[in-house]
């Protein structure tokens, strides 16, 4: 280990809100976590991303205290969040529901938790006049959930989840109940709000692009493991695992061994990358649509078989003799090739990443 790697290690323990170590939660025979080993920063918006059944709301439920793991710690701020019970931790769960009372206004709906908390009357209506402002929903305080559109109801179980100020706040799958275009705007909206409130915000999702979207971080995870976290960016453009790299966007995957130049692959010879792999290592190449460019020449040669315009960027699938899928390209604006037509493909080592199989 170098000196760097143990002083950003040393780092990121100083800032980690929540630690979570060797944590494994089994439900019969179905191993739903793996021995899970993360943190989770101040402050930071943290996602847990991956197929359905690949453990993420687990881990979500066990962090809310509605699980306990059958091995491992969770820590928050340095102390033992598992022998906490859930209504004594400073962490809320807003649900996929919402859960809205629908016979209370949404101020009502808002002042609840701090109701029950047997909070002063003058603090609850300063407090939820204060949240209902951060999320622009002060002049429907007076409506009950029906009257509201889906993104307003949306605000509401947000505003009553962070009016309580937790310390952690758990969203499971938050925008999946919202069409494509107020998606997209509360995705704006949460981030604006996660770093305004401070309050560190951990996401359970499928949606990758939510999570590139709104995430600091990324965990990847498939079958109750963690493969990878990381920034977004760095998760796209480095995938560590065979996973991930299927997982995360659009990849060209080439099986092979390591060369000094590249991924050698049998019946399409050394395709250009980099990643340090010794010698005759197996392999996986991944290139991205964007990287891949159509050439008279290049380092391999196929023939198109579709293409589609997506507003902009036109995607051309070329189907290459040995390879057992099309070659995906991205390319702006529209296409200058049509089906049938034998073209080449080529992409600078450096837009390819090598992937230990």
């Amino acid at each position: 280990m170098t000196a760097v790697s143990r002083a950003e290690q040393a780092r990121a323990a100083s800032e980690a809100l929540v630690g979570i170590t060797g944590v494994s939660r089994r439900f019969g025979d179905v191993v739903a976590l793996d021995g899970v080993t993360l943190d989770i920063r101040q402050g930071e918006f943290f996602a847990l991303l991956g197929p359905s059944g690949c453990g993420k709301t687990t881990l979500l439920r066990i962090l809310a205290g509605f699980e306990s793991p059958d091995e491992g710690t969770v820590t928050l701020d340095g102390a033992d969040l598992l022998s906490r019970p859930a209504h004594r931790r400073p962490v809320n769960l807003m649900f996929q529901s919402y859960a809205l009372f629908p016979h209370m206004t949404v101020a009502k709906n808002v002042a609840y938790g701090l109701e029950r908390e047997g909070l002063p009357r003058a603090e609850v209506r300063t407090r939820v006049a204060e949240v209902l402002d951060t999320v622009g929903l002060t002049p429907q305080a007076g409506r009950r959930p029906h009257q509201l559109s889906g993104g307003q109801r949306q605000r509401v179980a947000l505003a009553r989840a962070i009016v309580k100020r937790p310390r952690l706040l758990l969203l499971d799958e938050p925008l999946s109940a919202l069409d494509k275009k107020v998606r997209a705007e509360m995705q704006l909206e949460l981030k604006r709000l996660q770093h305004e409130v401070g309050i560190t915000f951990v996401v359970v999702t499928h949606d990758q692009e939510e999570a590139m979207s709104l995430a600091d971080r990324i965990a990847v995870m498939d079958e109750g493991r963690v493969e990878q976290v990381d920034a977004p960016v760095r998760l796209y453009e480095r995938p560590a695992t065979p996973f991930v790299a299927g997982f995360i966007g659009d990849n060209n995957l080439f099986e092979g061994t390591a060369a000094g130049d590249g991924l050698v692959v049998p019946g399409l010879g050394t395709l250009p990358a980099t990643g340090g792999f010794a010698a005759g290592a197996p392999a996986l190449l991944g290139v991205r649509p964007e990287s891949v460019r159509l050439t008279s020449g290049g380092v391999l040669r196929g023939v198109v078989a579709d293409v589609s315009f997506f507003g902009g960027v036109s995607h051309i699938a070329v189907r290459v003799p040995g390879h057992d899928r099309p070659v995906l390209v991205a390319a702006q604006g529209p296409a200058k090739v049509q089906a049938g037509a034998e073209v080449g493909l080529d992409w600078r080592a450096a837009d390819a990443v090598l992937i230990a199989r």
